[in-house]
């Protein structure tokens, strides 16, 4: 009433409350965010073409191409309606990059599920993954990686996250606004129904609570064919020229939308709502500002240009109804059936929402939960080692994810160059001449519960290696910011400090974050998820022929372990199965990690290395085990001078999960030229062994052989044990 001056319309409460909503107006997470503009720097800036505050992050990676990506969630609908949940959280990033007038060309997946043993996982399980590949395989959009953890503490809140990723020529950029007077305002594709009555917006929006049903409104139904239609179509508007400004409709539905483009404009908008196409009549004016239905976008075309949109819309099929004008005034008007229902300064509805100062401070348990160190005794014997090295590569979180990824389409398109299990995905952008894009995505939630700040920056550490490891020099970040509730203090410490670290840890990489995504509520009967910052980083090649891929092949090729290894086993998925979470994390040193990369990179487009991994969860026994089983090529590898050098045992060289390390296969004839550069360059470096494909084993010389057939039975046993 004090905004407005009077009371507000039943149409306008509808429209404030699912604008600002948690989940739409970050009112309890935009004074943290704010640090992402506030601590990148002009340098930081250098390839950015679109920033924070579009529907995506745009960045230039050369020869007139751009590129953009980024990542939302989709955790409440998932949860509530697994298939559709999954689905549409899909279908709304891809219709993000569709509103920056980019072409969708791959897309990713980061999913979080409780214990794989408790009897609701599996639900969930089967639901999210149909639902993630029904909808990206009719799409046609390669899913080229992600990440899959069973923890369970994420029992009734599973995260899924989606990143897509679209190129586009330069001059292709579009933006949401809606400028010029007398333009038209249209919305188009699929009709609007009563399925997601605000939806993500508020289901987003508050904590789980069996108490309060009401807090489960309907998900969101896709229908990822007519979705591939808006694309194709909203391609040839762009070709065009025909619209002015373009808006996808996701979260908040129409309020949104209008909204958001008559505040980015010049002016304002006025919009008779009876003209939108309904799939139930029944629906309320209200009901049809809020609701989510999918497959719809909301452009402002010039009156000259109307015959020229009309036309297209025919060619493809595609439904569409004129529901008002961009006006002069600065106010955004919805009028119903003859009757003013809405008028607002749509500013206030879309960016001037309320911000809240949440008060937050450091939990009383965090320094005893940092004082408990994993002190379990530790397997020293050979055979205990190698016993644990099974355990480990057979352990949810480690196993083989291909029953997941053999569901998604990887190579569809025909420009995916690697995908999982390698450490990032790379697409090829331009056929000429090999340009691409690497893009891998990371979080460690157990790290970022015992310090958030760090834990944001291993996080982007570990997405930023991936990148380097595949050959691509990193260029820019998305992140999804995955919380409990923001009106629990400790919480609210644990987003703060996680911002800060995540803010700071770009500034010491130099790449900026693009936007992104806020994910609060994921809480249930008080129990919130480990504070979960997943960061996507995005790459570019000059020629993706040049990518490394993550096993090697080549008999004789010489095994490098890269970066210094120390006793660093807290939050390390070794004590995680052993039930223990304390201590602190890895630390990580950005100087450092920012060095390998360059190396990585280096080493890859000057043809040093044939295969590269990096080491993060699961240490070093993880990153042998996988690099044998990606080609099934044995090895023969000793550590013992390794050992010797870091004053580690064979047991923490093997499990410790220290930072800014990688193993790379380099060819005999390179091997002068790569410890040159190393050298060089002051990095540790030590030959490890060698890559044998006589003896189908990794034979730790001295100490035991790991036949490749037992590691490949323990590590690919796991999910179709569970899950059939």
């Amino acid at each position: 009433m004090e905004i407005l001056g009077r009371r507000p319309t039943a149409a306008e409460l509808a429209m404030y409350s699912v604008m600002w909503s948690e989940h739409c107006s970050y009112k309890s997470s935009k004074v943290h965010l704010s640090q992402f503009g506030e601590k990148v720097t002009d340098k930081m800036k250098e390839h950015l073409l679109v920033g924070i505050g579009e529907n995506a992050g745009v960045v230039d990676i050369g020869e007139g191409w751009a590129v953009t990506f980024k990542v939302e969630s989709h955790n409440h609908p998932s949860f509530v309606e697994p298939y559709q949940g999954a689905a549409t959280g899909v279908g709304g990033i891809v219709r993000d990059i569709i509103s920056m007038g980019a072409r969708p060309v791959a897309v990713m997946d980061p999913l979080r599920f409780g214990a794989i043993d408790h009897p609701d996982t599996a639900r969930l399980v089967h639901g999210i993954v149909s639902g993630i590949g029904g909808y990206g395989n009719s799409l046609g959009l390669p899913n080229i990686g992600g990440e899959l953890v069973f923890d369970s503490v994420y029992q009734g809140n599973p995260l899924v996250n989606a990143l897509a990723v679209g190129v586009m020529r330069h001059e292709d950029i579009r933006l949401a606004n809606a400028s010029g007077t007398g333009n038209k305002v249209v919305l188009f594709g699929a009709r609007t129904g009563g399925d997601g009555i605000g939806g993500a917006s508020v289901l987003a929006s508050e904590s789980f609570d069996a108490d309060k049903p009401s807090k489960r409104p309907a998900v969101q139904v896709g229908d990822p064919f007519a979705e591939k239609v808006l694309i194709e179509c909203c391609l040839e508007l762009f070709k065009a020229s025909v619209v002015e400004g373009i808006q996808d409709l996701g979260a908040a539905g129409i309020s949104c939308a209008t909204s958001e483009l008559a505040s980015n404009g010049d002016g304002g908008m006025h919009v008779e709502l009876t003209n939108v196409l309904l799939r139930d009549p029944t629906l309320t004016p209200g009901e049809i500002l809020m609701s989510e239905s999918q497959e719809r976008m909301m452009a402002v075309v010039t009156p000259e240009n109307v015959e020229a949109f009309e036309a297209i819309m025919a060619k493809w099929n595609v439904e569409y109804s004129w529901l008002g004008e961009v006006t002069g005034t600065g106010r955004l008007v919805i009028d119903w059936a003859g009757e003013t229902i809405v008028d607002v300064d749509p500013k206030t509805v879309a960016h001037e929402g309320p911000v809240y100062h949440r008060p937050f401070h450091r939990p009383e348990w965090q320094d005893q939960l940092q004082a408990d160190s994993f002190a379990e005794t530790r397997p020293f014997g050979s055979d205990a080692v190698k016993k644990a090295m099974l355990e480990l590569m057979a352990s949810p979180n480690m196993c083989d994810k291909s029953w997941v990824t053999n569901q998604f389409d990887r190579y569809v398109q025909g420009n995916t160059a690697l995908a999982m299990p390698d450490d990032a995905g790379v697409i090829r952008v331009d056929e000429t001449t090999g340009l691409g894009v690497a893009i891998s995505t990371d979080a460690n939630g157990r790290y970022a519960y015992l310090d958030p700040y760090e834990g944001a920056r291993l996080a982007l550490a570990e997405s930023y290696r991936n990148v380097a490891t595949s050959g691509a020099t990193p260029l820019a970040v998305s992140d999804c910011l995955n919380f409990g509730s923001p009106e629990d203090p400790e919480v609210m410490w644990q987003f703060a400090e996680a911002v800060r670290g995540l803010a700071d840890g770009c500034r010491e990489l130099g790449i900026p974050v693009t936007g992104g995504n806020v994910s609060l509520y994921n809480q249930t009967g008080g129990v919130a998820i480990h504070p979960t910052p997943v960061v996507g980083v995005l790459g570019v090649f000059d020629d993706v022929a040049r990518r490394t891929p993550s096993g090697w092949r080549e008999d004789g090729q010489a095994i490098y372990l890269m970066g210094v290894t120390r006793d660093e086993l807290d939050g390390s998925e070794f004590a995680n199965l052993h039930g223990h979470l304390g201590g602190r994390p890895p630390a990580v040193d950005l100087k450092t990690e920012k060095l390998l990369g360059e190396l990585l990179v280096n080493a890859s487009r000057d043809g040093m290395i044939d295969a590269a991994h990096d080491l993060s969860e699961g240490g070093l026994a993880a990153a042998l085990s996988e690099m044998a089983l990606r080609f099934g090529v044995g090895a023969r590898i000793g550590l013992d001078e390794a050992c010797e050098r870091d004053g580690v045992d064979l047991f923490t060289m093997l499990f410790s999960e220290s930072q800014s390390r990688a193993v790379v296969a380099v060819a005999r004839s390179e091997e002068v030229r790569f410890k040159d550069m190393c050298g060089a360059r002051g990095y540790a470096h030590m030959r490890i062994g060698v890559v044998d494909t006589e003896i189908e084993a990794l034979d730790f010389q001295g100490h035991f052989s790991l036949p490749l057939s037992e590691l490949k039975e323990a590590y690919e046993g796991t999910l179709p044990k569970h899950f059939g």
